[in-house]
């Protein structure tokens, strides 16, 4: 996968051990940014990315971040497609009850190159039966 940075200064992702699926990505701003309790920020990490068709990388939390401070993603996993060519920016979601800073090089979320398969939808009335069946939520009985 190509990757271009906009400055040499700029820091590649990396998986920072043998056998992490996500490489680390970096914050990529002139001055910190402070997400107050409850409010979210864009930060940008000054990387593009030329994802090989029939791929896409998803944006994660880092577990780290989210118990240590409450840091998320606010839309769950973000999903960059194969066309897409601008600068891959990670919007964040403070639900943690301090003030939460982010400044320049701080590890702020993982991405994950992950193959996917497109589908033709075939319209029909009935589905096959299986043992599950409209079992969703719950339906094992494990809290």
């Amino acid at each position: 996968m190509k990757i271009r940075i906009k400055t040499v200064s700029g820091i590649l992702p990396e998986y920072e051990t043998g056998g992490s699926a996500g490489m680390d990505i970096r914050a990529f701003l002139a001055e910190p940014v402070i997400i107050e309790p409850g409010r979210r920020a864009l930060i940008p990490t000054g990387i593009y990315l030329e994802i090989p068709e029939g791929c896409e990388v998803q944006i994660r939390a880092r577990s780290g971040l989210a118990v240590k401070y409450g840091i998320g993603l606010t839309n769950g996993i973000g999903t960059i497609d194969s066309d897409y060519r601008g600068e891959i920016r990670v919007s964040l979601i403070n639900w943690g009850e301090e003030p939460f800073t982010v400044n320049n090089g701080d590890r702020i979320a993982q991405m994950v190159a992950a193959r996917y398969e497109r589908v033709e939808l075939e319209k029909t009335g009935e589905l096959s039966v299986t043992e599950r069946g409209e079992g969703g939520f719950g339906h094992t009985g494990v809290q």
